[in-house]
C-alpha cells in the first residue's frame, strides 16, 4: 500500500468516526467528561474543516509527504488522548469515537507512519514534525473554544437587542 492510498484511507476513517462521534452524542460527552465548551455547531464546523483537511493531505499524499504524517498524527493523537485515555480515567465511561479511534485511527495512522519511514520518502525528523502538526491541529480548536469566552475576543455589543448580536450573544459570559 502506497502513501497516496493510507491517506484516502485515513479521510475515509475520519468520515466515519464523525459518524460515530455524532451518532453518540460526543458533544454531551465532552461538555460532561472533558468539560469543553462546545456545541453542535462548532462540532459540525471543525469536522468540516476536518473534512477538507483530510481531501487536501490525500491530493498531496505524493508530492508533500508530510501532509498525511500531520493528518496521520492527527489522528493518532485524537485517538489516544481523546478516546482511549478518557475510557481509562473515566473507568470504562465510552467515549464517542472509540470504536473507530481503535479499529481504524490506530491502526491506518500507524501504517502511514511505517510507510513513509520504509519508502524513505521522509525521515525522522519529518515524522516527528508530522506528529507536532498534528498536536497543532488537534489542539487549535481546543485553544478556541477556550479563548472564545474572554472579554477580548467577544464581538457582541452588550447594549445592543439580542437580535442584533445572534447566536454570540449566547456566548457572552453572566456578569
Amino acid at each position: 500500500m502506497n502513501l497516496t492510498t493510507l491517506a484516502w484511507l485515513g479521510m475515509a476513517a475520519y468520515a466515519v468516526h464523525i459518524l460515530e462521534e455524532y451518532t453518540f452524542d460526543w458533544r454531551n460527552w465532552a461538555r460532561n467528561a472533558l468539560a469543553l465548551p462546545v456545541e453542535w455547531n462548532d462540532f459540525y464546523v471543525t469536522n468540516c474543516i476536518v473534512v477538507a483537511l483530510g481531501i487536501a493531505q490525500a491530493m498531496l499524499a505524493e508530492t508533500l509527504p508530510i501532509a498525511p504524517l500531520a493528518y496521520a498524527g492527527l489522528m493518532l493523537i485524537n485517538a489516544v488522548l481523546f478516546h482511549i485515555v478518557p475510557v481509562i480515567r473515566f473507568k470504562g465511561r465510552f467515549s464517542p469515537g472509540l470504536v473507530t479511534a481503535v479499529l481504524l485511527f490506530l491502526p491506518v495512522g500507524i501504517a502511514t507512519y511505517w510507510t513513509a519511514l520504509d519508502s524513505g520518502k521522509v525521515g525522522v525528523s519529518t515524522a516527528i514534525a508530522g506528529l507536532l502538526i498534528g498536536g497543532l491541529v488537534m489542539a487549535y480548536p481546543i485553544v478556541m473554544l477556550r479563548l472564545r469566552s474572554k472579554p477580548y475576543f467577544i464581538q457582541a455589543d452588550p447594549e445592543a437587542p439580542a437580535a442584533l448580536n445572534g447566536p454570540v450573544q449566547a456566548r457572552r459570559p453572566a456578569a
